[in-house]
């Protein structure tokens, strides 16, 4: 049965193999590998591939025209070693589905076969070869070789018990050329080596097993235990009761297994709901985050543009002493007409003085703040002063305390530093809309200085 949905390429490329003589078949599967290498490894895509390419027997094509004499084939061992790629590229990852039996035990040991058998004679024709450029080509095309044999037991675990039971890879052992041994050797190892790793992920799977066994065994037999001593303390209970009273016992008693079991059940399926709905409220908590971050960046916005905004008209004004207002306006444009253009630049020329008169207003107020702070500190240096003590009462401290103030800049560098690092560090979530230079609360554990030695106005220290 053909698949549904079949890839236009390999339609097109089964029914040009079926039309075409038998001398043009090889170079017309080549096209193979340009499909297969074009398709991401381990996608769903290539899967899909790989099963019209054995529905449409251009596996089985690929193995008829590597058993036939490989002096026949079309580019000779450089198109039969791009088949043995194409072939084992096919077979690895491939899922027959209903022809899963022919394909494990007919295909695959005839394809692992017929790579010994194209090895020995790749090896026969380097060995009779006498230049050296050919000899070149025919090690590269037996290195091809090699490598398609090991990805396709890579693939199949199961053949390497094959190779390594075959005549023909015996054979191709007992070689005196070093390139060719040597390659061989690589491959003998590279598959001594995945052999070994699946005996160790066999047993691995066995002891997982014994121990999921032993496991069930222990539960079962905990399991036994306990009904056992529960049967001898109900057995023991029943003793102690009045027969007339055993009745009402035992209806207490499934009452009670009925909560334990309604509990547990309660609990298993709030849990369960609580997992299926964590990611929801993982992505309501960040939602809330953002539009948190969101609104105050743009509170900020609002207050700055509110800064820098022309004035726009008086506030808190009745609706009687706006209709003054406005007839005195209306008087006033009366009595002295304008055009409309000078009327525009009056007010465009107004605007712009309100402006400035409100920029003008936030730096005065800024210096009106920065010389009540001077005034404060120079309040606080007199009070210090008058309340401090005399020469002979001075502690050693207390005089450098008139002497710098290099403790208090300190106290505030640190304060500054802390609070950068504190911004830095934050997750980018948490800096929406905030600037390094924003008011942020230091922990006093992380604040640590000694504040004692710090003068605060209208007290003394100790």
């Amino acid at each position: 049965m053909k698949p549904t949905g079949t890839d236009p390429r390999i339609l097109l490329l089964a029914a040009e193999v079926a039309k075409s003589p038998e001398q043009n078949v090889p170079v017309i599967l080549l096209k193979l590998k340009e499909i297969i290498s074009n398709t991401p490894l381990g996608s769903s895509e290539l899967k899909k591939i790989k099963q019209d390419i054995y529905c449409y027997d251009l596996i089985q094509y690929c193995l008829l025209i590597l058993s036939q004499d490989c002096s026949r084939i079309q580019g000779g061992w450089t198109t039969v070693s791009q088949l043995t790629q194409i072939l084992s590229h096919c077979c690895v990852g491939l899922e027959p589905g209903e022809d899963a039996e022919e394909f494990y035990k007919e295909i695959l040991p005839s394809a692992t076969e017929t790579f010994l058998i194209l090895g020995r004679r790749l090896q026969t024709c380097f060995i009779n070869a006498a230049k050296g450029e050919e000899k070149d080509e025919l090690l590269h095309n037996f290195q091809i070789l090699t490598d398609s044999l090991f990805w396709l037991v890579g693939g199949h675990v199961q053949l390497i018990q094959h190779v390594l039971q075959s005549d023909h890879f015996l054979h191709l052992l007992q070689t005196d050329n070093v390139q060719i041994g040597a390659t061989l050797m690589t491959l003998l190892q590279n598959m001594l080596l995945i052999n070994r790793s699946k005996r160790t992920r066999i047993m691995l799977q066995l002891h997982r097993q014994k121990e999921e066994e032993a496991l069930k065994l222990q539960l079962q037999l905990q399991r036994q235990r306990a009904m056992r001593l529960s049967r001898e303390s109900r057995l023991s209970v029943l003793e102690i009761i009045h027969p007339g009273e055993v009745q009402k016992y035992n209806r207490e008693m499934e009452e009670k297994a009925a909560l334990i079991i309604q509990k547990h059940w309660r609990g298993f399926r709030e849990r369960k709901k609580f997992c299926q709905q964590r990611p929801f409220l993982t992505e309501y908590k960040a939602a809330i985050i953002l539009q948190r971050a969101a609104l105050k960046f743009l509170a900020k916005c609002r207050k700055k543009k509110k800064l820098l905004s022309p004035w726009q008209g008086l506030q808190e004004l009745t609706d009687a002493r706006r209709v003054e207002l406005k007839q005195q306006v209306d008087d006033y444009v009366r009595r002295h007409p304008m055009s409309d253009e000078a009327s525009r630049e009056l007010h465009a020329e107004a605007q712009e003085q309100l402006r400035h008169y409100f920029m003008g207003r936030a730096v005065e107020e800024k210096a009106q703040r920065h010389r009540e702070a001077l005034m404060a500190q120079i309040n606080t240096n007199i009070e210090q002063l008058m309340k401090a003590p005399s020469l002979n009462e001075a502690e050693e401290k207390e005089p450098e305390l008139f002497l710098s103030r290099s403790r208090p800049v300190a106290a505030k560098a640190k304060q500054a530093h802390l609070a950068t690092l504190k911004y830095m560090q934050a997750p980018w979530w948490k800096k929406l809309g905030e600037e390094p230079g924003d008011e942020t609360d230091i922990p006093k554990d992380e604040f640590s200085v000694e504040l004692g030695t710090l003068f605060i106005g209208g007290t003394k220290p100790p």
